[in-house]
This record gives structure tokens, C-alpha cells and sequence, in this order.
């Protein structure tokens, strides 16, 4: 019996010729991430365990970046940015990319990949569930607790189950209303938010191929939607032409057998699927746009480390030139790199930037901003009573900030049509 690509890739990581799902193995860990939410308590259980001699395993491979409740007056906040500062400075650390600074990049799942971290074949664990989005690269990518991360930092090693793997497989031309969101957003109605628990869903067929590696990362980065360990995508010439974009040259590809043995298969003809929606208050709460249009709504919101990419803007603003929001319309670019692009690329000779401020959009910096709530003056952030369609990822009571909220998951497209008519409305009626 073969191996998937994430069998074989945590069987390399382990040293050993072969792994089977269910044995516990240890893995040699390549890259370890955390962020402002996360690393003061790393840092700390890691100082308290390992003594105040500790040495981190390999300062190289640790990465830092704060990106979540960063732009915002909040005391308790701004503490945790401290603390990761002088964490940096106390140990000299190469990868870390303060706010405030040139060196600033925004949200970690996007920053890896644009800073050159996700490499083809190797494991990376961070103190965040959406670690998982790497995975779109061809590697191992996982999300750990605090106390998991804080053992990496001081061993660079970490025990961990092998996966049963699920395939989730997308044939046919993907149509102009579709996005990677609406493939993941189907899946999860079918599988539901614990269909993939402790598994890995790999993901292939003709319409992913087609896709970019930043709509790639829109489905392994709702992989955790699903329970899922991690989410994969295996390398193509579209990984291989970012991955030279970004100066990474060396890595290892991994695919799966044709005879691996898969948990379940999932096969779907994107032709014949339609925009869709996460209704409140779970991302499998799945129905079509169709289903619920009209439904008025109080904010529309474009960012995150799943829809605040390039790729996601250029859907919003191709239905946004020319046209006027009727309601409080957020865009949250997910890194520096992409509001640099929204400076700079054009349609019909207007920068997406300029279509999105006549719009009457409200452009905010880069960062996590509201998809996580976050402090009172968070920009974005829900409040009582509002409905809100956004492009992030859940949409559980008080996930972008007032319980009382009611948050709508769609794409892009949706969501910029949406903002156009002050009710949710299916591209389709724009396109």
C-alpha cells in the first residue's frame, strides 16, 4: 500500500522509510510560528519549563509576526507587542517583523508564504489553528497550542499522530461566479465542522489546478473549518512559478501513490455548483446565495487571511468599478504586499485602490483587524444587532466582535455584489 503526500512527508520529518495513520511518531520541526496573541505565553511556558538558561533550538527557523490586535489603543494589546519586542531583541532574533517598521508584513498566514517560508516538503507548526493555509504548498502545516510551541522552541522536536487522509477532488472549468471559497464553503456543508477531525484533506483535480497558489490557500486555510489537522495541495509549475517569485529554490516534492489509502473521497464538478454562503452562526451552515438573497445587511467586510489576499480584491473591484456601496463596506488587505498592490494594479486604468475609495469603501491597514474581534476601536468590528457578509473564515456568536451580531461567510464576488445592493445578492446578477 502507497503513501499521501502527507504520509511521506511526515515519514521524512520522522526519518523513517514509512508511516501509517494512527502511530505516533517524532517529528524534526523546520519552521515554528507565532504571533502577538499567542507568543508572550509561548515564551513564557517556555522560559518557566526549560529554565532561565533556555536556548531556543534554532533562532532560524523561529518566526515572528504580530498581526492580530495590533492597530488599536488598547493597553493589553500593545503589551503583547512589547513583550514579543523585547522577547526579539533579548535573543537577537533575524525573523521577527515588528509593527511599526519597515519590516512590517501583516497577517502571518500570508506573510509566510510572500517571505518565502513555505517551502515544498517541509513541516511547520504554529501557535495559530490557521496555520494549516501553508499547506497549499506542498508541506506539512499545522496548527499547536502554546505548550506544544513552547516545547519546538526548545527542542525543534514534537510528537505527533499520523493523519488519515480524506480527498477532495475538483474537476470541470471553474465559471467566472465561482471562487475557492464557494468549493470550501460546499465541502464544509457536506462534511460539517467536525467531518475532517484529526484527518488531512488533500486537494486536487483540473478546476484546482487552475487556481492561483493565493486561491489555493482559501481552501487549505478552512481546512481547520472542518477539523481538519492540515490541508494539502500538491506542488504544480503555479507552485513552482511562486515559489521562484519569492527566491526559494530548494525543496522537496512529495505526491500522493496512486494506491494510498484515503479515510474517504469526495468528487465534485464545479460546473455544477453555485455561489454559496456560510449562514450564522457555523461555517457549515451552508445554503445557496440564491436561497438567502435579500437579506439586508448592516457591513460587508473583505479582508483575512482567507479573503483579504490580491486575488480576492481583484474579484471585489472587477464588480466595484463604477459602482457605489450601500452599506458600511470594509477592505482589509492581509499584508503589506497586498496594499502595496491595490496601489498599483489597475482595471480599466483606475488602481484598485481608487475603484474601492469611489465605491465608498472604507480602506483599513493590514492586519487581523475585526476577523477576530478584537479591542473596542478595532476597525470593522461588529456591533449589536448588525448582519454582516464577509469573506473570513468563521462565524461563530461574537467572532467579529458583538455576540448579538449575525455574520454571513461568502466570497468576494458575493460579498462586493452584496455591498452594491445593501443585501446579499449572487454575483451572477453582476456578471
Amino acid at each position: 500500500m502507497g503513501m499521501t503526500i502527507t504520509e511521506k512527508i511526515l515519514a521524512a520529518s520522522s526519518d523513517r522509510k514509512k508511516v501509517i495513520p494512527g502511530e505516533n511518531i517524532w517529528l524534526n520541526v523546520d519552521i515554528l510560528m507565532t504571533h502577538d496573541v499567542c507568543g508572550p505565553p509561548t515564551f513564557a511556558i517556555w522560559k518557566k519549563e526549560f529554565g532561565e538558561k533556555a536556548k531556543i533550538w534554532d533562532k532560524n527557523k523561529l518566526v515572528i509576526f504580530p498581526d492580530h490586535y495590533i492597530f488599536t489603543k488598547n493597553e493589553h494589546a500593545n503589551r503583547n507587542v512589547d513583550i514579543l519586542r523585547s522577547f526579539a531583541a533579548e535573543y537577537n532574533l533575524p525573523n521577527y517583523y515588528d509593527v511599526g517598521t519597515d519590516r512590517y508584513k501583516g497577517v502571518c498566514h500570508i506573510a509566510l508564504a510572500q517571505e518565502g517560508y513555505n517551502v515544498p516538503g517541509k513541516v511547520l507548526f504554529g501557535t495559530d489553528s490557521h496555520t494549516c493555509t501553508s499547506g497549499a504548498f506542498g508541506l506539512f502545516s499545522t496548527g499547536v497550542g502554546n505548550t506544544d510551541a513552547a516545547f519546538i522552541l526548545g527542542t525543534g522536536k514534537i510528537w505527533e499522530k499520523v493523519p488519515q487522509s480524506m480527498k477532495f477532488t475538483f474537476n470541470g472549468e471553474m465559471p467566472l461566479y465561482l471562487t475557492a471559497k464557494d468549493l470550501i464553503l460546499q465541502i464544509l456543508g457536506d462534511i460539517t465542522t467536525d467531518g475532517a477531525t484529526y484527518r488531512a484533506m488533500e486537494f486536487d483535480g483540473d478546476a484546482i489546478s487552475s487556481l492561483s497558489m493565493y486561491e489555493r490557500m482559501t481552501l487549505t486555510n478552512m481546512a481547520i473549518e472542518a477539523g481538519g489537522m492540515n490541508g494539502i495541495i500538491a506542488v504544480d509549475e503555479t507552485t513552482k512559478d511562486f515559489l521562484k517569485e519569492v527566491d526559494v529554490t530548494e525543496y522537496k516534492i512529495y505526491n500522493s501513490d496512486l494506491d494510498a489509502d484515503y479515510h474517504s473521497k469526495y468528487n465534485y464538478d464545479v460546473s455544477k455548483l453555485e455561489p454559496v454562503v456560510a449562514k450564522p452562526h457555523s461555517p457549515d451552515n451552508r445554503d445557496t446565495v440564491r436561497n438567502v438573497q435579500g437579506t439586508k445587511l448592516n457591513k460587508c467586510y473583505i479582508g483575512s487571511c482567507t479573503g483579504g489576499k490580491i486575488t480576492d480584491f481583484r474579484y471585489a473591484a472587477k464588480l466595484l468599478l463604477g459602482e457605489k456601496v450601500k452599506v458600511a463596506t470594509f477592505i482589509v488587505p492581509a499584508s503589506t504586499a497586498v496594499a502595496k498592490q491595490l496601489d498599483e494594479e489597475t482595471i480599466s486604468g483606475i488602481t484598485l485602490k481608487d475603484i474601492f475609495e469611489k465605491a465608498g469603501c472604507t480602506i483599513a491597514q493590514s492586519s487581523c483587524a475585526a476577523c477576530l474581534g478584537g479591542p473596542s476601536d478595532t476597525i470593522g468590528r461588529s456591533s449589536d444587532g448588525d448582519v454582516v457578509i464577509s469573506t473570513t473564515n468563521r462565524n461563530f456568536h461574537g467572532r467579529m466582535g458583538s455576540k448579538s451580531s449575525q455574520v454571513y461567510l461568502a466570497s468576494p464576488l458575493t460579498v462586493a455584489a452584496s455591498a452594491i445592493n445593501g443585501v446579499i445578492t449572487d454575483p451572477r446578477d453582476f456578471l
